[in-house]
């Protein structure tokens, strides 16, 4: 059998883990070191007071580790040829008289531009909580009909949340929505560096008939603190090519669609 590791370097490696993936379960720790989850919560406590990691519900994130969400702006200059593929696989799954929810980010972004460019749609329906995307999406209009969620506008990403942005998408159905995120894990599901973004993408994927995550290859294998949803919870993943092979089988062998553009 594989000798236990002391307790310190134990401590030291979850510390790392914690640092790669921002946010890590009791129970992934508890697998990869070999230990009870009751010593995993000890582990976690004594870093906790050495203000290394951050207790929350079920696991552990970093104290001033660095986390930040990018700004729009940033996050546009990031793989865009990559978010460009992405977009025009999940703009060319869009029919005429389709009703879609595009939710905020860079990588929706691309799949608006990309529908405006689809010369050949007509009387489609587009949702959004995305300023930019609304923008994005003024020029096709008459044969888009765009409506935007209302809600608290965050200036980093120029987006709408709560309060009242889930209100109308409570009250409709579309029949895709395309929700982008910052981690897709087997283990983890779909989730988000930001808390008021996360609680809003888990209402898109509920209001539509197919919920599709799109993400580019940098996203896989991570989790992070907001929760959207578990992988059996959407319908499939559109990446691109940057996604590390290992991790698109792991994804696959859970049982997510995975369809790797460009």
């Amino acid at each position: 059998m594989t000798e236990p590791l002391p307790a310190a370097v134990r401590r030291d490696r979850m510390l790392d883990l914690i640092g790669r993936h921002g946010f890590v379960r009791v129970g992934d720790l508890s697998e990869a070191f070999q230990v009870s989850d009751v010593t995993v919560r000890s582990d976690l406590d004594l870093l906790d007071q050495q203000q290394s990691i951050r207790r929350v519900h079920g696991g552990a994130v970093l104290r001033g580790s660095g986390i930040r969400e990018p700004s729009f702006e940033e996050a546009l200059e990031a793989s865009a040829d990559e978010k460009r593929s992405i977009a025009l696989a999940a703009a060319a799954s869009i029919e005429s008289g389709a009703s879609v929810i595009l939710d905020v980010g860079t990588t929706t972004t691309a799949i608006a531009r990309a529908l405006v460019e689809r010369t050949d749609l007509d009387d489609v329906t587009v949702i959004t909580n995305g300023l930019t995307i609304a923008l994005e999406l003024e020029r096709a209009i008459p044969r888009f009909e765009v409506i935007v969620t209302g809600g608290t506008l965050r200036p980093l990403q120029h987006s709408l949340v709560e309060p009242l942005a889930s209100v109308l998408l409570d009250r409709m159905h579309a029949d895709v929505a395309f929700v982008g995120c910052t981690g897709v894990h087997p283990a983890g599901g779909i989730t988000n560096v930001n808390l008021p973004e996360a609680d809003l993408k888990r209402v898109m994927v509920g209001a539509a008939t197919r919920a599709i995550v799109v993400a580019d290859g940098s996203k896989l294998g991570r989790t992070h603190l907001g929760r959207i949803a578990s992988l059996d919870e959407v319908d499939g993943l559109i990446t691109g090519a940057s996604a590390p092979e290992s991790d698109v089988a792991e994804l696959r062998a859970a049982g997510l669609a995975v369809v790797v553009a460009g």
